[in-house]
């Protein structure tokens, strides 16, 4: 069992790698699909208590917010792994400005999101940590050299 924590800004490709790698293994908790983090709660707290594998498919751009489901999954005694998104502003802004009604973020929160943004680290508590880019729509992920 384990947790996966998505990091990275809007429009990085995180919920695009969710549908092409986990969805048939891992629950999806997404606050976009959720909406409240009580909601968040509940299904995290039945992953856990079930011991099934999810990922954590929100921006989780620091450390903090990484915290909260860290320490949860370290007490339940899941492996937790990171995959960091890169998050290049622009590319990320015109992949946004395709999207439409409630899946466009303005630009001012993609930004604002991107300059929260701080690389993980193993010594938050992570396993494994994984890099993710895209070249011609197609993902390629790299393990985790401490600095992108």
């Amino acid at each position: 069992m384990e947790g996966i924590i998505f990091i990275g800004i809007q429009a990085s490709g995180k919920s695009t790698y969710y549908q092409r790698f986990f969805r048939r293994t891992h629950i999806r908790i997404s606050l976009d699909m959720l909406k409240t983090r009580n909601r968040e709660k509940i299904i995290l707290t039945a992953c856990l208590k079930a011991k099934q594998s999810f990922v954590v498919d929100n921006t989780n751009p620091n450390i903090s917010d990484r915290k909260r489901y860290i320490s949860l999954l370290q007490e339940n005694k899941f492996k937790i792994k990171g995959y960091y998104f890169q998050s290049n502003i622009s590319e990320c802004l015109k992949r946004n400005n395709l999207r439409e009604g409630a899946e466009y973020i303005p630009d001012a929160g993609v930004k604002g999101t991107y300059n929260k943004l701080e690389l993980p680290s193993y010594e938050e508590g992570f396993n494994e940590l994984f890099y993710v880019s895209m070249k011609d729509n197609e993902f390629i992920i790299s393990e985790w050299e401490n600095e992108v």
